[in-house]
């Protein structure tokens, strides 16, 4: 009975690697590329244009499509939900811009812009995955970032929920756009560049502490720091030390001084950082 159940538990285990091989197996298929995003997306419904950014600049911009039949998360709406996504997969590297994508596969078919009477899928897919509960319901859904033939209708809502792009625009963001990157979709304005933090002057410069620029100040203005007047004191020591540098200090004045103790301070800086399921549904 022993060697039973160790012989049953290792068949087990051996399952469940394999199973857990195979997963990864199917997840590499449908990524296409590593896990590491490049960027991370912003989608203005209000806009009608999507913008990549990297550490808070916008490094790109494309007009897109959002549904024509507003927004929302319920099953069937055929509208586009807001809130914060994911891209769980893409899909259609290496192909043509224009290459029509049947159920996620190229038919062969390669359309060119606005040919009369299509509307397919075509280019590139970035499967999106909702990470809140307003938008559970993306990925079941089959909401997409994609290529779309009717280009002369980008830049206004025009889609059945997805996000659309023109044909070259979305292989452009795909080849930008990595597995697990970020995608939110906003009511709101694209949000612009945000601006770099000036970086506190060092006390090792001069002296004198650091300090930080005033709120109002431009990131582009330099940081200035006001000159001190020197003590009655420091000027007294100040003549003396040249004096002596001269040789007409006398021995009455040449006592040591007494040395003050100097209270260092501290100077921060802060610095601006499933399973695959067919569809007939149009996007």
């Amino acid at each position: 009975m022993l060697l039973f159940s160790q012989t049953s538990q290792k068949t087990h285990l051996a399952n469940g690697l394999f199973k857990a091989l195979g997963g990864i197996l199917v997840a590499g298929a449908l990524s296409q590329c590593t896990t590491t995003p490049k960027g991370d997306v912003v989608v203005s419904v209000k806009d009608q244009k999507l913008g990549i950014y990297s550490q808070g600049k916008l490094t790109k911009e494309y007009i897109i499509s959002t549904s024509k039949f507003g927004l929302g998360d319920q099953k069937g709406s055929n509208r586009t939900p807001l809130g914060q996504h994911e891209v769980i997969a893409k899909i259609g590297k290496g192909l043509p811009p224009g290459a029509v994508l049947k159920s996620r596969r190229w038919n062969g078919e390669v359309l060119k812009p606005n040919a009369p009477g299509r509307d397919p899928i075509v280019s590139r897919i970035l499967w999106l995955r909702g990470m809140e509960t307003s938008n559970k319901n993306a990925f079941n859904r089959f909401i997409y970032i994609h290529g779309t033939p009717e280009e002369n209708r980008l830049g206004k809502p025009a889609s059945y929920g997805c996000v659309r792009m023109g044909m070259k625009d979305v292989v452009d963001l795909f080849d930008n756009v990595n597995v697990g990157a970020k995608v939110v979709i906003t009511k709101g304005h694209l949000p612009p560049s945000e601006k770099e933090k000036p970086v506190a002057a060092s006390d090792d410069t001069d002296g004198s502490p650091a300090l930080n620029a005033p709120a109002t100040q431009q990131a582009s203005q330099p940081i200035e720091i006001p000159s001190m007047a020197p003590s009655e004191g420091e000027k007294k020591r100040a003549e003396k030390n040249e004096a002596k540098a001269k040789g007409k200090v006398g021995p009455e004045l040449e006592k040591p001084a007494h040395k003050s103790k100097s209270s260092k301070s501290k100077s921060y800086t802060k610095v601006a950082g499933h399973t695959s399921h067919k569809s007939k549904a149009k996007a």
